[in-house]
This record gives structure tokens, sequence and C-alpha cells, in this order.
């Protein structure tokens, strides 16, 4: 039969163990939840790149984009990985300060100027998504591509 110290000293154990998990297995969840956008509605922006941040756990492009009456909004828009982005053709210099694009993007909830970026036609016209696609987003003009080797 098992000692009572030994049985108390199992338990404890168990209990710091289960309190280590569910203090690393928040972050995570919190961390990949995309309810702050509405995937429900996409917006245009056309503007001028003021930073690529080729960062983990996501990148973001930052846009300054002009208004119908000429004021500039700042933006920033959330992208997937850099490892997901490189499989649908992104490298660290797809994009770069001063470059003029065209962004398609799920807008913030809150109305802020953010959001997270469903694809970016570059200024020579090639088209990037976030992360590999099988067809191209409804209403895009895009041709499809191909989804990431498996």
């Amino acid at each position: 039969m098992k000692s009572l110290h030994a049985i108390r000293s199992r338990r404890c154990a168990l209990a710091l163990l289960a309190v280590a998990l569910f203090a690393v297995a928040t972050p995570v969840w919190a961390h990949h939840s995309f309810t702050m956008f509405d995937m429900t509605k996409r917006i245009t922006l056309t503007g001028s790149v003021t930073s690529f941040e080729w960062t983990n756990p996501h990148a973001y492009i930052e846009i300054d984009v002009p208004d119908d009456k000429g004021a500039v909004k700042h933006w920033s828009i959330e992208l997937g990985s850099p490892s997901i982005l490189m499989q649908s053709g992104w490298k660290f210099s797809s994009i770069k300060a001063g470059d003029k694009v065209m962004l398609i993007i799920n807008p913030l909830k809150s109305g802020q100027n953010g959001g997270f970026l469903s694809q970016v036609t570059l200024t020579d016209g090639k088209v990037l998504f976030n992360g590999p696609q099988r067809e191209p987003p409804p209403g895009s003009q895009a041709p499809a591509q191909p989804s990431a080797p498996k």
C-alpha cells in the first residue's frame, strides 16, 4: 500500500502539471481568435505602405490610405505567419515602404482602421493571398493559386 505522503505528492504534482498546461494553452486559444474581424465584410484599400513587418506570429502591413476628401488615414493590417505566407509566394521583400498597393481586407468589427488581409495586389500587378488558396476569393478577378503541397 502506498504511503499517504506518496499519494499527496502525486496529487500535488498532477495539480501543478494541470495548472502549467492551462497557463500555456490559454494564450494559444486567445491568439488564434479572429472574432475581432468582420469576416462577412470585405473592403478595398489603395495606398502607400509605410512599413511591412515580417514577424512571428503574424506579419503586418502598415498603410496610409487617402479618403475621398484627400485626408490620409493610417491602417494596420494583420496577415498570417511568415511560414504560411511563404507557402503562397511571399518573401520578406515582397512589400517595402513607399510601395503603392491595393489590399482587400476583412475590417475590424470595432470600426477602427485595421483588418485581416485577404489579398494584396502589388505595384507590378502580382496578386498575393494571405496563405495558400484553392480558389480566388468571391468576386476576385485574380487567378486561382495552387494549394501548398502536402
